[in-house]
């Protein structure tokens, strides 16, 4: 499995620098695969919601390996709403990043993802944000105190849209009570880890 302790740099081991809320995706696949190669570090998961710290932080985790003597460095976040940012970084240092705009389109398939004409209007859960739904929507935008804002917010949706991890029936509850929380139809599609798995085996 991904090693986060053992930190003695060998010829092949590759840091990844990961997003938090992907962390448990990135652990399972390299148990699978027994991947034991990648040297997993993630920067902060709230980040989700504050895109503007992704670039500079992701700066400063590259800095950091290289101090520690890795040579392989990968970075595990897709562009996620930094307006290129961190694909300057990414340039800057000479790294290369998974490809794809946000998780859920490179859990979906990138090429999948871009297909699909019938989610303009779909907001997306991930296994993640299934679990941290109230840390991470409710209570940052404030649901729980002033309900009169879902519609301000989630007015031009029209369906909640799980795309699972992993097949796990607490999470759709958790899923499907969000929907109706937010008034939104509800829809399930298991996609598994889609492109994160080839990414990090090639990493």
């Amino acid at each position: 499995m991904c090693d986060e302790t053992d930190r003695e740099v060998g010829p092949r081991r590759v840091r990844v620098i990961g997003c938090g809320a992907i962390a448990r995706e990135i652990l399972a696949i390299c148990e699978a695969g027994r991947l034991s190669h990648i040297d997993l570090t993630c920067l902060p998961a709230i980040w989700h919601n504050r895109p503007e710290k992704i670039a500079p932080g992701v700066r400063a985790a590259i800095g950091e390996a290289r101090r520690e003597g890795f040579e392989r460095i990968f970075v595990a976040y897709a562009e996620c709403g930094t307006q290129g940012e961190l694909d300057k970084v990414c340039r800057e240092e000479g790294i290369e990043r998974i490809a794809g705009p946000h998780c859920f389109s490179f859990y979906s398939g990138n090429e999948a993802f871009a297909a699909r004409e019938d989610d303009i209007t779909s907001f997306f859960l991930t296994d993640f944000l299934a679990r941290q739904f109230d840390a991470f929507v409710t209570e940052p935008l404030g649901l729980a105190r002033h309900p009169e804002l879902k519609e301000l917010y989630f007015g031009n949706y029209r369906k909640l849209v799980y795309l699972a991890q992993t097949e796990d029936a607490e999470l759709q509850r958790r899923a499907r009570e969000a929907a109706d929380f937010l008034g939104l139809d509800y829809e399930y599609r298991l996609t598994g880890y889609g492109d994160l798995t080839p990414a990090l085996r090639s990493a």
